[in-house]
């Protein structure tokens, strides 16, 4: 069931999680979004596949009523290009420190173009079950180099929770070729971790330039939402002012 955009109902922030992380990597945003008055919900990212969790987050946001800004950190992001084709009521996109792939692309292939990313030499597989007497390969940061790839502007104390907690992705998430890209036909912002190297500052800046987004850049790791949450919750208020604006324009 999809929900089609409202004119009198104010848009909610649908925040959708990465790899290696859960809802709750959002909190210190969703402190500060709650605290506004800002409806919002972050959503779980299955993390099986880039097919099935855009299916998936797609299902979720068709089911809210009323219009919808949708904001994807690092694979997150990825999602969000690939659900929102499937719904109706999504009026903008934010990316943090996120891929934005387009059709036909693999994360994979936009990885191997950076010049800043580590993700490729600091993932540690392991074996899943994906059916009856079959398994599968997942990843996690290796929880040794966790702080150094990943988290390099908290402390270490802070860290090592965020590394002993992480969640596996599915391997071949990397793998699968992106559907149609949702940032070509709604408004886009960014925000550019200026020293990420799990996604690559670098290929993530050039992605958001190629969606046309508004650019904003924070001195800070991949986990920006969570060292630099009051710049990061800025940006999703401003997108969240110019969907409404423009909502409400005649």
């Amino acid at each position: 069931m999809t929900s089609a955009p409202s004119a009198s109902r104010p848009p909610t922030v649908v925040l959708v999680h990465g790899a290696f992380a859960g809802a709750g990597s959002w909190a210190p945003v969703l402190r500060r979004l709650l605290a506004a008055g800002v409806p919002v919900r972050a959503v779980v990212n299955p993390l099986r596949g880039l097919a099935a969790d855009a299916a998936y987050v797609a299902a979720a946001i068709s089911q809210i009523s009323g219009p919808v800004l949708a904001v994807g950190h690092c694979y997150g992001g990825a999602i969000i290009t690939n659900a929102v084709p499937f719904t109706t009521n999504v009026v903008g996109l934010v990316y943090v420190a996120a891929f934005a792939p387009d059709e036909g692309e693999s994360l994979t292939e936009i990885v191997a173009r950076s010049n800043d990313s580590l993700l490729t030499t600091a993932v540690q597989p392991s074996r899943y079950p994906s059916g009856r007497d079959t398994t599968a390969t997942e990843l996690i940061i290796d929880p040794a180099r966790f702080h150094a790839v990943f988290t390099a502007d908290l402390s270490r104390s802070e860290s090592d929770v965020y590394a002993v907690s992480q969640r596996p992705i599915a391997a071949a998430a990397f793998e699968e070729s992106s559907g149609p890209a949702a940032w070509r036909s709604l408004p886009v912002w960014a925000v550019v971790g200026t020293a990420d190297h799990v996604a690559g500052s670098d290929v993530v800046r050039q992605m958001a330039r190629r969606a046309g987004a508004a650019i904003t850049e924070i001195d800070g790791s991949h986990l920006v939402m969570i060292s630099q949450p009051d710049a990061v919750t800025a940006v999703v208020l401003q997108a969240l002012e110019a969907v409404t604006s423009s909502r409400s324009s005649p």
